[in-house]
């Protein structure tokens, strides 16, 4: 079963353009519907440590911000040639727009349960970036997986999948809901990070479990040498040329990444691939 039913949040903010690049490379390969949904901001949904906009800037209400994001996806989906829901052909991606904003975090996350993944944008910690906050309530209480776009969109995603598998429950759900993908790829990689894993089932067991599958794939750990487990994930991803890593999000809790660090939070900040992860 593929992912056909995809939503993208739109927000002015400097990653804005990945997004939906991110999103159009990833429709073009699985066929989906991309809908678009606009939220106006509400201050309790922002956390602990990440720049809250004082409103307006520049003059902008926040219902000109929300058409204005609109317009640009609809710019951005008409400019790569996808055709409205209702023009398009059996499994042709094309593209749609929820009127109305949504009205904080929250409320996209409740949306985000009808669809088969959400893509956001990674976080800069800057007030003109993507939010933390935004996504993290996808994953939280989405109950679906979130497609993370990376400052500079990918031009191909998913032939080259590296599973950044630690044995834990997250990164297991994670993996489950991106069995679509992982059997469309042309090769796939399962890393295991020394150091960086709970107790569970090791990648060569999740290799087999994969390969029952039909999917084919190869196991390696790798030692830190020094270097955190974000760090090996990354190192790897980039040195074996992966388009796509998958991985669980928060094994550890965010007030202990927010103190310690974890991985979760170095992809968070480092990524240069698209990350798919799921709580």
């Amino acid at each position: 079963m593929a992912m056909k039913a995809i939503l993208v949040p739109v927000e002015d903010h400097e990653g804005a353009q990945s997004v939906l690049a991110s999103a159009l490379v990833f429709a073009g390969r699985c066929g989906s519907y991309l809908e678009a949904v606009s939220t106006l901001p509400v201050i309790d949904n922002y956390i602990v440590g990440e720049m809250v906009p004082l409103w307006p800037p520049n003059q902008r209400s926040a219902g000109d911000t929300s058409r204005e994001a609109q317009e640009a996806f609809r710019r951005a989906m008409e400019a790569a040639g996808l055709p409205r829901r209702e023009h398009a052909t059996p499994g042709q991606a094309s593209w749609g727009l929820r009127e109305q904003p949504l009205m904080g975090d929250s409320a996209v996350a409740a949306h985000a349960r009808v669809f088969d993944l959400t893509v956001v944008g990674r976080p800069s910690g800057s007030a003109a970036g993507p939010r933390l906050s935004l996504l993290e309530a996808v994953v939280f209480e989405s109950g679906r997986p979130i497609l993370i776009a990376p400052p500079v969109a990918p031009v191909a995603m998913g032939d080259s999948i590296m599973i950044a598998w630690n044995c834990s429950t997250e990164t297991a759900r994670a993996t489950a809901l991106a069995m679509p993908l992982l059997a469309q790829a042309r090769r796939v990689r399962v890393l295991t990070a020394e150091g960086g894993t709970v107790p569970g089932p090791s990648g060569e067991e999740l290799v087999r479990s994969l390969g029952l599958n039909g999917i084919v794939a190869d196991a390696v750990t790798v030692a830190g040498r020094g270097r955190s487990t974000g760090e090996v994930i990354l190192d790897q991803a980039a040195a074996w040329g992966a388009d796509l890593v998958i991985k669980g999000a928060y094994t550890q809790s965010r007030l202990r990444q927010m103190i310690f660090g974890g991985a979760t939070s170095h992809l968070l900040s480092h990524a240069e691939v698209p990350v798919f992860m799921a709580h």
